[in-house]
This record gives C-alpha cells, sequence and structure tokens, in this order.
C-alpha cells in the first residue's frame, strides 16, 4: 500500500446500527441470512458453526439440483431458504426486437430464448421444494456476461414478513412467506454496457424497499414502500452501470443510503431521498458492496484500476473529495467482483477475481498480511464469508478455502466439491449453503 495512500486519521466516530439493520427492527435476523451479505451485510454470521471439512462423501446434509441459472445467494429465514433462477423455455422462438452484439467479436449474436423468472423457497432441513413462482415469463431485452453472467444474478431478500425478488428489467417482486403475490413493481428497461448483464441485489429497511437503478441511460435510485411497492422516493444519480447493493446505515439518529457508483460515492436521507453527502467515484463497474464499522463505511472497486475510500460518517457533510471525511484509501489490489468480508475488525479483499487475499485493520487501514495466494481457488467470483472464527472463499472450480480468522494467514482446509461456484454462501445454525452453477448443497455434520 502507497504511504501517500494510506490516511489513518483517528476513529471512526460515533456508533452505528448496520442494516444491515434488519436487525435492528427484528432481532430474529440475527440467526439467520436474511440478505445476500449476511444479518449485517458484512458476510458474517455470529452465530453460526459450519463444518471446516466437506466433500462429496462427506458432510453433505442434501444436493438438490436447480433448474435454470441464477448467481444469486441463498437466503434464509426460518426454515425457509429462497433462491432465484431463470429457467429457459424450450423451442422459444428467437425474441423480437433488435439483434444483440457478440461480447467476444464484433458481430450480430442470436437474441437469448424466453426465460422463466423463478423465485423458489425451500425447506432448508431437506432440500424439499416448499413453493415456487414464476414472476414473469418473457425474453431478456439484452443479453449477459458470457463468463459469469446469469438472468437472474440479484439475491432475494426478506425480513421475515415478506421476500423481494429482482429481476431487475423483467421487474420487481415482493411475496409473503407463503408465496403470495403482494406487489410487483416494473422499473423499465435497463441498457447495460457491452449487455454484461444486471445483478444490483435491493435493500430492505424497515418499511422501504431501496433499488439502485444505474444504467447507461437514465440512471436514479428509489425506496418503494414495503407493503406496496408505491414510490415513496426517487433521486437522479448521473451514473453508469454498477451492480453494488445499497447499504443502510444508521448513523446519529438517522438512516442512511451509501451507494458506489463510477462518477461519484454518494450517500442519501433514508427517509426522504435528500443527497447527504458524495465524493470522488470509484473505478467503472462498480460491484463489490459496501460495508461498515464503528461509523466508519468502506466503498471498493477494481475494474481496470483499484479503488478504496473509507468514509468517516460523523465527518461526511456535502463534498468529501479530500477532506477530513476520508479516513484511508488504497490503490492497489482491490477486488473486482468479491465484495470485501469485515469480520472482527478485520478487513478481508480478495485482488481482482483471484484467490490473492489481503487483509487490514478496517479502521485504520493498517495491513496484515498482504497479497497471500490461495493456491485451492485461483479464481475467486464469490464474497467470502465469516462464522466460527473462521474465513471461507468459495472458487469458481469448485473448492473453497478455509481460513483461520485473524491478523496471521493460516489455512485450514480446502474442500473440493463437484460443481463451482460464483454465487455467494449463506451460512444458519450448523450449516453452510453453497449455491454452485448446477447444483445446490448444505454442508453441514451429520
Amino acid at each position: 500500500m502507497s504511504n501517500r495512500r494510506l490516511l489513518a486519521l483517528g476513529a471512526a466516530g460515533s456508533a452505528m446500527t448496520l442494516a444491515g439493520a434488519l436487525n435492528a427492527y427484528n432481532p430474529e435476523a440475527e440467526k439467520y441470512w436474511p440478505q445476500w451479505r449476511g444479518p449485517s451485510a458484512t458476510g458474517v454470521s455470529k452465530n453460526a458453526t459450519p463444518p471446516l471439512e466437506w466433500s462429496e462423501t462427506k458432510n453433505v446434509r442434501w444436493k438438490k439440483e436447480i433448474p435454470g441459472s441464477g448467481s444469486g445467494t441463498p437466503v434464509i429465514w426460518g426454515d425457509k431458504l429462497f433462491i432465484l433462477t431463470a429457467v429457459p423455455v424450450p423451442a422459444t422462438a428467437p425474441a423480437a426486437g433488435p439483434r444483440l452484439v457478440s461480447q467476444q467479436r464484433n458481430e450480430p449474436a442470436a437474441p437469448p430464448p424466453t426465460h422463466r423468472y423463478t423465485i423458489m423457497a425451500l425447506d432448508r432441513r431437506d432440500g424439499k421444494v416448499i413453493w415456487e413462482r414464476v414472476a414473469r415469463e418473457e425474453a431478456p431485452h439484452e443479453s449477459t456476461h458470457q463468463q459469469f453472467g446469469t438472468f437472474a444474478s440479484a439475491s432475494a431478500v426478506t425480513d421475515g414478513e415478506i421476500v423481494v425478488a429482482s429481476f431487475e428489467s423483467r421487474g420487481i417482486y415482493a411475496y409473503d412467506m407463503n408465496g403470495k403475490l403482494l406487489w410487483q413493481k416494473d422499473l423499465g428497461d435497463k441498457s447495460m454496457r457491452n449487455q454484461f448483464g444486471e445483478g444490483s441485489t435491493p435493500a430492505l429497511h424497515g418499511n422501504s424497499v431501496v433499488v439502485v437503478w444505474d444504467h447507461q441511460g437514465e440512471s436514479f435510485i428509489v425506496a418503494l414502500d414495503k407493503k406496496t411497492g408505491n414510490e415513496r422516493w426517487r433521486a437522479e444519480r448521473k451514473e453508469i452501470d454498477s451492480w453494488a447493493t445499497p447499504l443502510v446505515v444508521e448513523h446519529g439518529g438517522r438512516a442512511q443510503v451509501v451507494t458506489a457508483g463510477t462518477n461519484q460515492v454518494r450517500s442519501y436521507d433514508f427517509e426522504t431521498g435528500k443527497l447527504l453527502w458524495f465524493g470522488e467515484g470509484l473505478t467503472a463497474n462498480p460491484i463489490p458492496s459496501p460495508v461498515a464499522i464503528d461509523g466508519l463505511v468502506i466503498l471498493t472497486s477494481g475494474f481496470r484500476g483499484n479503488d478504496l475510500q473509507a468514509v468517516k460518517l460523523a465527518d461526511a457533510k456535502d463534498d468529501i473529495t479530500k477532506s477530513p471525511a476520508i479516513a484511508w484509501t488504497l490503490e492497489r489490489d482491490t477486488p473486482y467482483v468479491p465484495s470485501p468480508l469485515l469480520y472482527d475488525g478485520i478487513l478481508y479483499l480478495l485482488k481482482g477475481n483471484t484467490g490473492v487475499l489481503t487483509t487490514f485493520d478496517a479502521k485504520t487501514g493498517q495491513p496484515h498480511y498482504q497479497l497471500q495466494r490461495l493456491d485451492a481457488t485461483p479464481n475467486v467470483f464469490a464474497s467470502p464469508v465469516g462464522a466460527a472464527g473462521r474465513v471461507y472463499v468459495p472458487g469458481q472450480e469448485g473448492t473453497t478455502a478455509v481460513l483461520k480468522a485473524g491478523p496471521a494467514f493460516e489455512a485450514l482446509a480446502a474442500n473440493k466439491l463437484d460443481d463451482g461456484f460464483n454465487a455467494s454462501p449463506a451460512l444458519v445454525d450448523n450449516a453452510i449453503y453453497l449455491r454452485g452453477k448446477r447444483f445446490l448443497y448444505c454442508i453441514a455434520e451429520k
């Protein structure tokens, strides 16, 4: 890390509640995995005790083939596990409209076929389907990334009362826990650069569902009423494509919504949508979601460059560029797709999409260990998670590296399965739930 870019400016300010803070409204959230980065939006479960080791023949409680494709995290409340998938409809005619362009060659490509955009509720104890709903059936208007994109890349989100399924350009849908459709919202079609596809998960906090709609057209952020889907507020964003999930944090007695962006990082008042502060943008294609600890919010990205900004909320007001609100920054070895893990005050960052790991003191930016290669997981698109004093890093090739959490590097296990993993895991009770390209695994000691 460059000394020029490391600015340790003291304590991070007053405490706050993450939202992440679903648990501020329902303390049951801490038991489960209600959103894609867990109950506190940090990638951590305080209560889970998943196994250290597994294989296809060891500690697999159940394994279920999931139709179609998707790369969203399984989300869990009670005994229900929710997963989104897009299932191609066989023998569909080519979609109407303009022909799509290949990402590999500048030539027309066949339009994608019709898909069934589906939410499934499974019993997390045995993997049996409790209910399944097709939210919409139609052809996508654009393609998606050929390497890791799907037409169901967002994760569901739940608070134990409703479950929200965002298929973005194909609509946003809210169901009760028994699968009854409560409302649906169509925000239009996104136009993504190079047809890299969509995949931004909403944030559910209190009585609002917050959606960031960044693309090549008119970008905005909108808060939808949790019970009706009606718009509570909307704010224009002069942004291009982003995929990061917004982070709701409570500070100074009020909630705010922190968002990543290429042009600017921004925070909005949760109740009104008023812009509270903004600063210099990250790299293009911001994908990692922000994390927060004790009044400090950390935003990062890593496409065609590297950027990390740690923002002290106590000092953040209006334009924070080059202000005391910037606690520390980093210009190297930041993640492209995986979001950071924030576990017991330590920030875990993967370099690009590789299994090369660096850890920092989250509040000061002081490194612990740097550029540690995880040989078992050379390619990583999933985000690491933590529980029971361990860090779990699933790789594309099907191996999950297990490390000891803490300031010193120690590899504990490398667990190989037959599937490959782009989706991030969920941790509840004594299990880790791993969504592969084909199968969903429940890994738990028998």
